[in-house]
């Protein structure tokens, strides 16, 4: 038997880890990060051979949950749109998965942004797939954007551009919902944003972008990713939980994003710098933490500030999970079940 490596010993030791997730998590390799000097040295690093040969591994793990034990697919339909972004103008593909048949009344629409440090992944990965289908069997209708990662292509030749590309695509599609309304059984006064990690960020700053528009009824932000600096001292977090399952103590987000938007604290690319009167007039939010998470004290303080600025704002802290541990639902179906009823229950009364 190989020897033990320093994460799984730090995973045995911490006591606050779900044993389900602990044993999961230990069978993963340790996650690492180093700083770079440009978003160039970004992009060659990891669209290297083996950063490409991970993500192959990581995507064909993903495949697994999505199955009919954990994701029953009878009484839904799948489809795929496509929109064109705008102001860039390209054409973008989105999943929407809604339950069959016609509803005697509108349904709610949840717009599900997917994680990954806005960086790479894809609404099309298992998880994903699989997220989508648990949420609109709880009669919802579900719109998963295709949006352009900042580093790795969500798809074979996709193209790839910091920011502000992926939000201006994940606004198109929030537009294109509220438009086709009609077309999907979509209830225009009950659409919301969503997406967990990178995709908590996008989902805030779409937001924060519609927010004169008043077409969002909610935002539902999962372990967002939106300090775009750590560690950082007023995020005890970023250092105590560094490193189980995501490693963010370098400058890799921040250039890859694009540094000129993190150095003039632009907060629709990193919302952690939203002033009061960024927030002031900000659609309803839940911020849902995860307990063992780097990032778990900055969606606190966001939360607080929403608080602060009038938001009507709630903060809900998975305990025992890491950095959206509550979205496996192979490893932890309780986990999973408790926060797709929460998103879909804040997307019926929003």
């Amino acid at each position: 038997m190989p020897p033990k490596t320093a994460m799984q010993r730090r995973l045995e030791a911490d006591d606050r880890l779900d044993p389900r997730l602990k044993a999961y998590l230990s069978q993963m390799p340790p996650p690492s990060t180093r700083d770079f000097k440009n978003r160039e040295g970004v992009l060659e690093s990891m669209n290297s051979a083996k950063a490409l040969a991970f993500r192959a591994a990581l995507q064909k793990a993903m495949e697994s949950f999505d199955c009919e034990a954990i994701a029953p697919s009878a009484g839904l339909c799948e489809e795929v749109n496509t929109t064109t972004s705008k102001p860039d103008g390209n054409t973008m593909s989105m999943r929407v998965v809604r339950p069959s048949g016609t509803s005697a009344s509108a349904r709610p629409c949840v717009i599900y942004i997917h994680g990954g440090g806005m960086m790479t992944l894809s609404a099309f990965d298992g998880n994903y797939r699989a997220l989508a289908k648990l949420l609109a069997a709880r009669d919802m209708v579900v719109v998963a954007p295709e949006f352009r990662n900042c580093v790795m292509p969500s798809s074979d030749g996709a193209e790839v551009a910091p920011f502000p590309a992926g939000l201006n695509d994940c606004v198109s599609a929030v537009k294109w919902v509220h438009e086709s309304a009609a077309k999907l059984g979509v209830d225009r006064n009950r659409i919301i944003v969503a997406g967990e990690s990178g995709g908590g960020n996008l989902a805030i700053a779409t937001a924060l972008s519609l927010k004169s528009q008043r077409i969002l009824a909610g935002c539902y932000s999962m372990c967002p990713y939106i300090s775009g600096q750590w560690p950082l001292p007023n995020l005890p977090s970023s250092f105590l939980n560094e490193a189980i399952v995501i490693a963010v103590a370098s400058n890799l987000g921040r250039l890859a994003y694009g540094i000129e938007a993190f150095e003039r604290k632009d907060p629709l690319a990193w919302p952690l710098f939203a002033e009061q009167s960024d927030l002031a007039g900000l659609c309803p939010i839940v911020v849902n933490v995860n307990e063992c998470d780097p990032l778990a004290d900055e969606g606190v303080i966001f939360y607080r500030r929403c608080l602060a600025a009038g938001v009507k704002a709630q903060c809900r802290m998975v305990m025992g999970t890491p950095h959206a541990g509550d979205l496996l639902p192979a490893v932890a179906p309780d986990l999973t079940r408790e926060t797709v009823n929460s998103i879909a229950l804040f997307a019926l009364h929003s």
